[in-house]
């Protein structure tokens, strides 16, 4: 019984994470930027989020899946708290 509950949840998550991967692209490829896209970070910079808002900023630049500029801003403090007083702001 088991083993039989195991293998059904394997095959439902494999063909979840299927469609998933089928469904992304389409989705995506749809939302073009208007202007330059803002990254904004709630963390100081050097921390881990703010080394994967680069890396993400590089790897976007670099294969040309934008076609505006992309910038990371740091907004530490508050446990997130300024990062959102930014985004409500704008």
């Amino acid at each position: 019984m088991i083993k039989m509950i195991k293998k059904h949840l394997g095959l439902c998550s494999f063909i979840f994470a299927g469609l998933a991967m089928l469904l992304t692209p389409m989705s995506v490829s749809a939302w073009e930027p208007q202007k330059p896209v803002e990254f904004v970070i709630m963390a100081g910079a050097g921390g881990g989020a703010d080394k994967m808002a680069r890396l993400m900023q590089v790897l976007i630049e670099k294969k040309g899946w934008s076609s505006m500029p992309l910038t990371p801003i740091n907004k530490p403090g508050g446990s997130g708290a300024e990062a959102l007083v930014h985004l409500k702001n704008r």
